[in-house]
């Protein structure tokens, strides 16, 4: 190939169709009209979802001498919960809408006067999203045009429905008719899903499947020092389920009810310098995420103002990604102080204190959190990885060529072998003992239908980096073979032990 131009911008729409035609995601139960908030990896979803998590596994805890890993139950005992606070505070405030029977997060349904000369003549609303204000604006204009109202039109002021006073509920809109008077007022919802454990459905069986796993890792703090030669500072990180029932999930897996953490709790001395620790994290985890191949200019980072902060947290910094739907949280970092460990120690009534040799007495340690969701993670590879291309062959002729540039860490597929010819026996034997000994140690790929060219488009909407081509020169001279490179569409002549340097090289 010649010549190329490419675009990068991609939709929720065009990657969405993207997982389900290639097989990465699909909407849960989808037989029976799906389940919203649920999602299945399909074959390649779930190779790329087990790349990054074990990226993050080997990088967090086996390449660290300073972090163990462990792994606890979905269901844990119910007082865990009540010492964490989730039963009293894990809440989201949820609206209603009486005639639609539509539920929103109070928080994320935004309304506004509609101001002419100085006087309210109405109200509009509108679910947030990436020009919120705008839309409100939009609506605004739209209303005093409806009325026929004369008169200069006052810039709106954006507030969610948790800021309205009792007096203006009832002229809101509900988002989902267009007519004021169906809105609730905002209320507390928990987020917990509750089971039951035993033979009875009464209070007493009442349990929790885990929001976080955070709460597993202060629970077993203990037994991780009792037994595993830890010593100040270290960490105890946990790749796990999670569960928590959204009023409204959205942006396909970025916000689900069930989804996957990747959590570390670092302990620290009470004394230490908490503030240099978390920056250290900080910057451990923005320059983990290029290492698997986000772009720096789709990161940013996002300190809560002290005003916001949880009141145990000493400081919360969020890596924040640019998605197609608007720059979101993708990594929260957070100095939680002891609250955790001292939450447990008084609930439980077990101490949660580590000695100090140095000062010859015991104290709780304090602890630096990054958590992040494998899924959002998911979303954010694939959102960066996308791009279409006009590709111009040789003889001139332009044809469309949708890539997914993913870095060859986490790429579900590895490498893909296809021999030249289907229908030649000593090349598809060569090829087929070649895919066989990839196969052993890498994800990779074998495919021998249609023609070559097609085959590498196939590879190169999946993001596979290699594809090796096994042809008559491979079987008449010296047995190399040719390397296509995905996203430069060069190729070389190379030797079987060189492709197997390469792929430890660029893998691992």
């Amino acid at each position: 190939m010649s010549e190329t131009s490419a675009s990068t911008d991609v939709s929720m729409e065009t990657l969405v169709a993207l997982c389900k035609r290639r097989g990465f995601i699909f909407q849960s139960s989808e037989i029976y009209g799906g389940f919203n908030g649920f999602f299945d990896y399909g074959p390649l979803g779930v190779e790329l979802k087990k790349n990054i998590r074990d990226c993050w596994w080997n990088d967090m805890v086996r390449r660290r001498d300073d972090v163990v890993g462990i792994e606890t139950s979905i269901i844990m005992h119910p007082k865990v919960w009540e010492a964490s606070g989730h039963v009293a505070g894990f809440t989201d405030p949820l609206v209603d809408c009486k005639t639609s029977k539509q539920r929103y997060r109070a928080d994320q349904l935004f309304f506004a006067a509609v101001i002419v000369d100085g006087a309210t003549v109405g109200y509009v609303s509108a679910l947030e999203s990436e020009n919120t204000a705008g839309e409100l604006q939009a609506a605004a204009e739209t209303l005093k045009r409806k009325k026929a109202i004369q008169g200069q039109l006052a810039a709106v002021v954006a507030k969610d429905m948790t800021e309205a006073a009792p007096d203006e509920i009832a002229l809101i809109p509900s988002p989902a008719t267009g007519e004021p008077g169906s809105l609730t007022a905002p209320r507390s919802f928990n987020m917990m899903f509750q089971t039951n454990v035993g033979a009875m459905t009464d209070a007493s069986s009442v349990a929790y499947l885990r929001p976080e796993t955070a709460q597993g890792m202060f629970v077993d703090f203990k037994n991780v020092v009792d037994t595993g030669r830890v010593k100040l500072p270290f960490g105890i990180a946990q790749i796990g389920k999670s569960f928590r029932n959204e009023i409204t999930p959205r942006n396909f897996i970025f916000r689900s009810r069930e989804f996957e953490q990747m959590e570390m709790e670092y302990f620290i001395h009470e004394d230490a310098d908490w503030a240099t620790c978390h920056q250290e994290w900080i910057a451990w985890c923005r320059d983990w995420l290029l290492s698997i191949g986000l772009p720096d200019s789709h990161l940013s980072l996002y300190t809560h103002p002290k005003e916001k902060l949880s009141f145990y947290s000493r400081g919360t910094v969020d890596i924040m990604f640019k998605y197609p739907f608007g720059v979101q949280e993708l990594w929260g970092i957070a100095a939680r102080g002891n609250y955790d460990l001292t939450q447990h120690a008084n609930a439980s009534g077990k101490p949660q204190e580590i000695f100090d040799e140095a000062t010859k007495k015991k104290f709780v340690p304090h602890v630096i959190e990054p958590a992040v969701g494998t899924d959002r993670i998911f979303l954010a590879v694939l959102c960066a990885a996308y791009a279409e291309e006009d590709v111009k062959d040789d003889k001139g002729n332009v044809e469309k060529r949708t890539v997914l540039r993913l870095s060859p860490r986490i790429a579900p597929v590895k490498v893909a072998v296809l021999p030249l010819l289907k229908n030649k026996e000593a090349l598809v034997g060569r090829a087929k003992e070649l895919y066989t000994k990839l196969k052993r140690r890498y994800a990779a790929f074998y495919d021998e239908g249609g023609a070559i060219g097609r085959r590498y488009r196939r590879q190169d909407e999946i993001g596979t980096p290699w594809c090796v081509t096994i042809d008559f020169d491979t079987i008449e001279k010296d047995g190399s073979f040719t390397l296509r490179e995905r996203d430069s569409m060069t190729q070389k002549r190379i030797q079987e032990a060189d492709l197997f340097a390469l792929l430890e090289e660029q893998v691992y």
